[in-house]
């Protein structure tokens, strides 16, 4: 009598990071859901030491200290992508790793947040880097720019962010010292954040799944949540809708999971935010088909590579 051949189940590894601002609060729904569908997860920090060639699908999901060892993610993420699927690809992870593409959304005649660049400059005493950000200021100020929001090109969670007056020597302060370290980016403050927050629209396999509003807490300017911010559900506008579908038609790659920011410019449009492709809070308890959707779309390109 021949003996029953058992197909070993379909494992995928869901990315997560070994030290973080804050705790994961939704993988566990994504790994639930995946095992409704019959795949095994094991959630792993990137930087262990896993051989992930023996996963056909390596999900990038809550890598949240990737952007204090940029150079060495990308490396794991290149060579992670030469021995499975990585999601999302790697020349989505570079694109999306520095907030340059925002200037790049904005070439493309996309509504961005209007943004002043300002490159890294190493080398240079304190002094002559706090000269030089008051310098900027000072032009921003004769523009009309009273109150900015002032960030760094690499960061997640507005970690480094500041909001202040530009007049205020404690912005200059700071400028200068973020320049010291990395790429930096000013921006006018928008009060559309007080009042309306911030919309985010979230995409698996390239298909709006749900939207969700983030306000922040009184007197703040951050919608995260460690910062006192709320969410709620929320449904988009056809406008915010066309906005992020625009948005994502100029990423270097498809994606497989995608969460778009809108915010309300002083004349009422939406403009781009921010993309977070890399390792987005996807707000999978806002909807409770989110999980599922997600973990099909998994699901589909894990059975695919596995053939």
């Amino acid at each position: 009598m021949a003996a029953l051949s058992m197909t070993p189940p379909l494992r995928i590894a869901v990315v997560t990071g070994a030290s973080m601002a804050k705790p994961d609060p939704e993988t566990h729904w994504l790994v639930a859901a995946l095992a409704n569908q019959d795949v095994a997860a094991d959630v792993l920090p990137w930087d262990g030491a896993t051989d992930w060639a023996t996963y056909p699908l390596v999900v990038v999901r809550t890598p949240w200290d990737y952007f204090q060892r940029l150079p060495e993610f990308l490396a794991w993420a290149e060579r992670t992508s030469a021995c499975t699927r990585l999601v999302n690809p790697l020349a989505v992870l570079r694109w999306n790793s520095h907030k340059g593409y925002l200037r790049e959304l904005a070439q493309h005649g996309i509504a961005t947040v209007p943004t002043h660049w300002l490159e890294h400059c190493p080398g240079l005493s304190p002094q002559v880097r706090e000269q030089q950000a008051h310098t900027e200021l000072q032009a921003l100020g004769a523009q009309g720019w009273e109150e900015l929001v002032v960030k760094p090109a690499v960061s997640i969670g507005a970690i480094g962010a500041l909001h202040a007056s530009v007049a205020d020597p404690a912005c200059a302060t700071h400028l200068a010292a973020l320049r010291a370290e990395g790429d930096v980016l000013v921006q006018p403050y928008l009060p559309s954040l007080a009042e309306s927050g911030e919309v985010s629209l979230v995409y698996f396999g390239g298909q709006f799944s749900h939207a969700i509003r983030k306000r922040p807490a009184a007197g703040d300017f951050r919608v995260q949540d460690m910062y006192g911010g709320t969410v709620e559900a929320c449904t988009p506008t056809p406008e915010e809708t066309a906005l992020a579908a625009q948005a994502l038609a100029c990423t270097p790659a498809p994606t497989t999971y995608a969460r778009v920011d809108l915010v309300r410019l002083p004349d009422g449009r939406p403009a781009v935010m921010e993309l977070e492709l890399i390792e987005p809070e996807l707000f999978l308890g806002a909807d409770p088909q989110a999980p599922e959707r997600f973990a099909q779309v998994l699901k589909t390109l894990a059975t695919l590579q596995n053939q």
